[in-house]
């Protein structure tokens, strides 16, 4: 195995242990300030914080199943570890590795709250659209759909050049 490979694979890694931390330390924060606190302005006009927790997935779905997510959370997170320890010989492009930690990272990191309290901490709010309170854990998975959809089209956007 390559140096590239190995160092690709590091790099997933620590992303994504730098997810779970940032994650985590936001989450203890928000819990010891925000909660019973109402909404507080954050960046007035777009972004302000607003402590609750969600037993369920996205957009609340599967409410009061934290169990059987903590399941799910569990088996993903395994799931793309041994995805990211078995890569191939070929290095990791930019776009996968981000993805692969990221949604690593976030995976464990909403798990933590999962199995720890039985419900996800939430605590950023958009205020420009109606739209449900997340976290940084949410925000790394969304990224990494984002990284995933990068290196799924930019194979094809440069083979059409």
């Amino acid at each position: 195995m390559s140096a590239s490979v190995r160092r690709g694979r590091r790099l997933c890694f620590l992303l994504a242990a730098l997810v779970v931390v940032a994650d985590q330390l936001s989450k203890a924060w928000a819990t010891e300030h925000l909660a019973g606190a109402g909404v507080r302005p954050f960046l007035p006009g777009l972004l302000e914080f607003t402590f609750t927790t969600n037993t369920g997935a996205a957009f609340s779905l599967f409410s009061g199943a934290s169990q059987a997510l903590a399941v799910v959370s569990l088996a993903v997170a395994l799931g793309v570890a041994v995805w990211i320890w078995r890569l191939g010989r070929a290095p990791l492009g930019r776009a996968r590795c981000l993805a692969l930690g990221l949604l690593l990272g976030g995976a464990i990191g909403n798990g933590i709250d999962r199995w720890r309290l039985g419900a996800v901490v939430d605590f950023l709010a958009l205020v420009p659209i109606s739209f449900p309170v997340f976290n940084l854990a949410d925000v790394a998975i969304n990224v990494a759909v984002l990284c995933f959809l990068i290196d799924l089209l930019a194979p094809a956007a440069s083979s059409q050049g």
